[in-house]
């Protein structure tokens, strides 16, 4: 598999400029934190149930980070690669886990052919995306997607409210109400099969919101 070389946007750039600042602090923070997130594990685990029974292909998180998501999938047996925008995340995801793949790339323009993925992980992934260019992302998930391929997102929301910008530690983010992302997401062609809510842990700031997705038949 090889992968396109293209200029990202000042926006894109500009994220992954922040992630990369920040990525040495990031990875020792992050590395664990899913020990203390049981309600999290379980829609990862459900998640991987859901995609081993599709045989398309591998599963792919995308905005993978330093690569701690994708090793909990692996360890669920999910045969899994990772993507991210930053380059020093991505080198450090290689160092921590080199058992997987990590590649450079924007999850908006994937080097993939169409229906090969049998599932897609956006954990915390889309949060950056200004709201007028998620449904460009969504509608590249469900192109690598076979039909019946799963996806899950986890995104911080709203709390009943709108689509919300706030000063997100590393770079400006979005809050959304979960029945709107859900919404756009069913425009790209998916499905909803369940969503997990939790309330802001301590040091956490906002509601947590999770959407386990199924792509729909291709027409046709």
């Amino acid at each position: 598999m090889s992968w396109r070389v293209t200029e990202p946007s000042p926006s894109l750039a500009a994220t992954a400029d922040a992630y990369d600042a920040v990525a040495v602090r990031y990875a020792a923070f992050a590395r664990n934190e899913l020990d203390a997130l049981p309600l999290d594990r379980a829609v990862l685990a459900a998640f991987a149930d859901l995609a081993r029974s599709t045989t398309a292909g591998p599963v792919a998180e995308l905005g993978c980070g330093p690569g701690r998501v994708a090793a909990h999938l692996r360890d669920l047996g999910l045969d899994v690669f990772g993507v991210d925008l930053s380059p020093v995340m991505v080198d450090l995801a290689r160092e921590a886990y080199p058992g997987i793949r990590f590649e450079v790339g924007s999850m908006d323009a994937l080097d993939l052919a169409d229906g090969t993925l049998s599932g897609i992980v956006s954990w915390y992934s889309v949060i950056h995306a200004p709201p007028r260019d998620l449904p460009a992302y969504f509608a590249e998930f469900r192109r690598v997607l076979a039909s019946g391929g799963h996806l899950v997102l986890a995104f911080f929301e709203s709390e009943g409210g709108p689509v919300t910008a706030f000063d997100h530690a590393v770079a400006t983010a979005y809050r959304w109400p979960v029945d709107g992302l859900a919404e756009l997401a069913g425009e790209a062609g998916f499905v909803e099969i369940g969503r997990m809510l939790r309330e802001p842990l301590p040091g956490e700031r906002h509601r947590r919101g999770h959407l386990l997705m199924r792509a729909d038949e291709r027409p046709g």
